[in-house]
């Protein structure tokens, strides 16, 4: 089952941050030890809608539709600054300081999801 919202292009990216996360148990494990969270992102697309979804590195490793149960860290942006920072091409430090992103919860986690977004870099075209 795809977790990519056609409204929300960047989505496809939790598709393939989900497929790099069960790609090896290994790889599942270590993301676990790295994160031990649970980060939810809020999109925004152009319409003005929003969608959100969740990374679980605390109990299963998958990422699903929703904020998921009791995240850790919320992180509120738009869709295309989501697709830029998934893509590499956005810095979620200077998207926090712009104000562009928005970040509930236990914020020094949110630091920790960068090796988690470029694992999916390694195999994500957007």
């Amino acid at each position: 089952m795809s977790l990519k919202n056609d409204k929300f292009p960047a989505s496809a990216a939790f598709d393939q941050i989900n497929d790099a996360l069960n790609a090896s148990e290994a790889d599942r494990k270590d993301a676990m030890k790295q994160g031990n969270a649970v980060f939810a992102f809020t999109l925004k697309n152009a319409a003005g809608e929003t969608d959100s979804w969740n990374i679980d590195l605390k109990n299963k490793g998958v990422v699903s539709k929703g904020l998921g149960e009791k995240p850790t860290v919320t992180l509120s942006l738009s869709e295309s600054d989501f697709g830029a920072l998934v893509a590499g091409k956005a810095n979620a430090q200077r998207l926090f300081m712009s104000g562009k992103l928005k970040i509930k919860g236990d914020v020094m986690k949110a630091t920790k999801l960068d090796p988690i977004l470029k694992k999916s870099q390694t195999k994500a075209k957007l």
